[in-house]
């Protein structure tokens, strides 16, 4: 059972309700060092978030790392995926961070202070997972397409990167800091990972289908055509209507065939 810190501040103080904290899944991808784990879910302790995803962490023992302090059932908890597409499927909005170096990004990149609004929002009503990647790489091209949004921690040029269990303790402190309470709920509930994923699997196949794949350009096309899907903030439904016309498009394009 999940358990977050048994004496809440008042929401004036900047913490998030019990409600909202458990909305927030913090994703370690590829982590390598189970001491950074370890300072990950200590921060999380900290703030209140309670729900720690890992995926393909390099085999190591990361759950009695002597570094998560105060949170060994935080660890004892974590919930351990083989990608990320399934660590991810049960949330509407997925933020990934990343220092931005050697990366596709397009105009996708934010700083954390613009966005911790968005998704402080989001919390009170969906899931929301914060992709965190590897101490050496960071996320990958691939990874970051199942992103919604980008963020990027504010750092010196000559010194991008920061430690895992450091990152996370900042972004996570960017959520819960007292904010102007001047933003409203969204009327529709946005699409789930799952079905942005159906999706995007049916966009695929339609454009293979019709011919617009060539031959070694699949992988690119893939991770462009996630992107994509992700910058149309598509509520359930629409998300559902989009799945369905692909899939029936792609369906008549390949009888014509």
């Amino acid at each position: 059972m999940l358990t977050a810190r048994s004496r809440w501040l008042r929401p004036d103080d900047g913490l998030l309700t019990e409600k909202e904290s458990a909305n927030l899944c913090v994703v370690l991808v590829a982590s390598r060092n189970p001491l950074n784990i370890g300072a990950a879910a200590r921060a999380m302790s900290n703030f209140g978030f309670v729900r720690l995803r890992v995926v393909n962490c390099y085999d190591v023992a990361f759950r009695e790392a002597r570094s998560a302090v105060g949170a060994p059932e935080l660890l004892k908890n974590a919930e351990e995926f083989r990608s990320v597409a399934a660590a991810v499927v049960d949330c509407s909005l997925v933020v990934g961070t990343t220092a931005g170096e050697a990366r596709q990004l397009g105009d996708r990149l934010q700083r954390l202070d613009a966005i911790g609004k968005a998704i402080r929002t989001r919390l009170a009503t969906e899931r929301v997972a914060l992709l965190f990647g590897s101490e050496k790489r960071g996320l990958s091209n691939h990874d970051l397409s199942y992103c919604h949004r980008l963020v990027q921690i504010p750092t010196r040029e000559a010194h991008l990167s920061m430690n895992l269990g450091q990152a996370v303790a900042v972004c996570l402190y960017e959520l819960v800091r007292p904010q102007s309470e001047d933003a409203v709920s969204e009327a529709e509930k946005r699409a789930s990972g799952a079905a942005l994923e159906r999706m995007t699997q049916a966009l695929i196949d339609a454009l293979a289908e019709s011919g617009y794949t060539k031959p070694g350009t699949e992988a690119s096309t893939e991770e462009k055509s996630r992107k994509l899907v992700r910058r149309m903030n598509l509520s359930e439904e629409d998300a559902d209507l989009w799945t369905g016309m692909l899939a029936k498009t792609g369906k008549r394009g390949k009888g014509k065939g």
